[in-house]
């Protein structure tokens, strides 16, 4: 039996679609940081402390399992992504294959929020979501290309 190709034009809904997923994940994690957590995230850069706590709590007595770390991944990485978005008027693009997920194209710049997540949730020494965020404009301005 011959495989049926794609319907036309489904793979351009699909990426359509991935803003509004992503931005859905985003807002997920706001509600369940909400619920679970007791902190207030509000989609601005200085919220991303909140969610740096976050992190730290759940990784505090042990590494998380696998099912609760790629939650949290896609969560926190939705999330920080949407805040590029929206602080700085950042576009979600596709990370390409050396990616852990989505970029975020901002000030002429590729951010990877899900790397970052990643490494966070790891335990990474010095990684933060935060301070991810709060470094864009500064990389912007030292390529020179920060109005993109």
């Amino acid at each position: 039996m011959e495989e049926q190709s794609p319907e036309p034009g489904r793979e351009e809904e699909q990426e359509r679609d991935q803003p509004v997923t992503l931005a859905f994940i985003a807002e997920q994690c706001v509600a369940l940081v909400a619920d679970n957590h007791g902190r207030r995230l509000d989609w601005s850069v200085d919220s991303l402390v909140e969610l740096d706590a976050v992190c730290a709590e759940l990784i505090a007595d042990q590494p998380l399992n696998e099912k609760r770390f790629d939650l949290w991944w896609r969560l926190a990485g939705a999330y920080t992504g949407e805040v590029l978005v929206r602080a700085f008027g950042g576009e979600w693009t596709d990370g390409g294959e050396d990616s852990g997920g989505p970029a975020v194209r901002v000030l002429g710049v590729t951010a990877f929020p899900f790397n970052n997540a990643h490494r966070v949730l790891l335990g990474e020494e010095g990684k933060s979501l935060a301070s991810f965020a709060r470094v864009i404009p500064i990389v912007a301005r030292r390529t020179g290309d920060g109005h993109n």
